[in-house]
């Protein structure tokens, strides 16, 4: 039996998973500002709710980004946490591949282009394809206006999944096929459970975010808060 836990802050809605031998245990929190305060409860009670303890598990997967600086922070501080204290492994997930994996179970289609808003007129964007039960990197994650994205995207019509706040320029929706899916710990969970079968797990201290987008310094209030994650 395999169990895993499974965060993802990276946006505005923060969730939690506990996969227990395929059945998935699930949390959701939203708003930013809730992410530091309720993500440690929600994983308690779901530990609980499953019926299981951290030792239990066999590694910790999380959503690396891209996504909100302090939403990854959040993340890497809280897994790198309890992966030292439990002595597990961690795996992390690209954020954008999380939801390609949430669009698979509902397109036949096996082209992706996900699309994340990160604000200042710009999106984190990456193009998946699924072939043989397994994901290829088409576009790897990157930031970039959304007009900049569609001469990238090739020949083949994807499925354009978009995160909350994108909306596709009217030349492209007209003829492009889209829907809204957010980064979920349910799919970091699955996402998770393929690289630890893999043998890619890593040692807590590699929890590290995904940026795509420089960041000079911590305002005050989020070195208060990595400071009271460690």
């Amino acid at each position: 039996m395999t169990i895993l836990l499974a965060i993802e802050t990276s946006t505005e809605l923060a969730t939690a998973a506990v996969l227990v031998d395929g059945r998935l245990y699930l949390r959701e929190l939203s708003g930013v500002q809730t992410h530091s305060q309720g993500i440690l409860p929600a994983i308690q009670a779901l530990l609980k709710e499953a019926g299981v303890s951290l030792q239990d598990c066999a590694a910790i997967a999380f959503g690396c980004g891209p996504g909100a600086f302090t939403g990854i922070r959040t993340a890497c501080g809280i897994v790198q946490g309890l992966a030292y204290g439990a002595d597990l492994p961690v795996l992390p997930v690209v954020s954008l591949q999380a939801m390609a994996e949430a669009a698979r179970g509902e397109k036949s289609l096996a082209e992706f282009v996900c699309i994340l808003d990160a604000r200042m007129n710009e999106v984190y964007w990456a193009q998946y394809r699924f072939i043989g039960n397994a994901w290829e990197v088409v576009s790897a994650p990157a930031l970039a206006r959304l007009d900049d994205v569609f001469p990238q995207v090739g020949f083949v019509t994807p499925t354009y999944v978009l995160g909350h706040g994108v909306v596709l320029p009217e030349a492209i929706a007209a003829s492009a096929d889209s829907l809204v899916r957010m980064p979920h710990a349910a799919q970091v969970a699955t996402l998770g459970l393929d690289a630890l079968q893999a043998g890619l797990q890593l040692p807590p201290e590699q929890a590290q975010p995904l940026y795509l987008r420089n960041k000079i310094a911590l305002t005050t209030a989020e070195r208060e808060q990595a400071k009271a994650l460690v």
